[in-house]
């Protein structure tokens, strides 16, 4: 998730700890400067997101609106059936690796730009981390739903992860604050592309891992669940031994502390 520094101190600060810290900053006192804030909208307080339902004249109206002001050729087109299409970029913002066929070597930017080419089932995978920040235009349409639009990332850097493991996210910056929300599956991202402007700013799209909190267990294959099995089972020993050590290590004190007592 985006934080924020100062320029003076970098300290950073999310917006749930700022009560609990007490820093005296040297910085400048006169410019009234203030820790930047962390704000994840999705996970503390719901901030009403305005998607209103357009008239086909307002949507053309938007459009026209949306074009005159880009300075590319990602322009958006409206259908006669009253839907559009257009072009979305997602930055790719992955802590973990991910898996591809083990029969193919992992994509560069290039090769995804052009798309996967013929595949076949995937019996094999190996583990890469994708490059840091890479960013991927989409032309989508309309009523492209958040979860058709992952599907197609992942496609085209030719991962084999389930889809259920990311999440799309919208960004946005307002008055020194950067907030993160996460897209329903069923979210059309053109649309809110759309109602927000061109402005990154005001609106960018960022996939990330999905951490709901919950592990989803389904979305994970036989070979993962079972490594997952050996990890605990190794954490599961280390933790037995660390109690068996500290309590024989307190006994051999007691013992030692009551040989020490003078009888009587």
């Amino acid at each position: 998730m985006d934080t924020g520094e100062s320029e003076d101190c970098k300290f950073t600060c999310h917006y749930r700890c700022r009560a609990l810290i007490s820093l005296d900053c040297c910085g400048p006192r006169d410019l009234g400067w203030e820790p930047a804030l962390e704000r994840d909208t999705n996970v503390d307080e719901p901030v009403e997101w305005e998607t209103p339902d357009l008239s086909q004249a307002e949507t053309e109206q938007k459009i026209k609106e949306y074009n005159s002001q880009i300075n590319s050729n990602l322009f958006m087109s409206l259908n006669k059936d009253g839907s559009y299409t257009g072009f979305i970029k997602v930055q790719l913002k992955l802590v973990r690796p991910v898996s591809v066929p083990s029969s193919k070597r992992p994509p560069s930017l290039q090769a995804a730009q052009r798309g996967p080419g013929r595949g076949t089932a995937v019996r094999r995978r190996t583990s890469f981390y994708l490059p840091k920040d890479a960013v991927k235009h989409l032309h989508v349409l309309s009523r492209t739903r958040a979860r058709e639009v992952i599907e197609a990332l992942l496609r085209k850097f030719l991962v084999v992860d389930d889809p259920r493991k990311f999440a799309l996210f919208e960004r946005a910056e307002r008055h020194g604050q950067v907030y993160l929300r996460k897209l329903s599956d069923d979210e059309q991202p053109l649309r809110l592309r759309l109602l927000a402007g061109p402005s990154e700013k005001a609106l960018s799209f960022v996939l990330k891992e999905n951490d709901s909190g919950e592990v989803n267990w389904d979305a994970f294959s036989m070979p993962e669940l079972h490594n997952f099995l050996r990890i605990l089972q190794r954490e599961e020993e280390e933790h037995l031994r660390q109690i068996l050590q500290k309590y024989s290590y307190c006994r051999q004190k007691i013992q030692e502390a009551l040989h020490a007592c003078p009888l009587g």
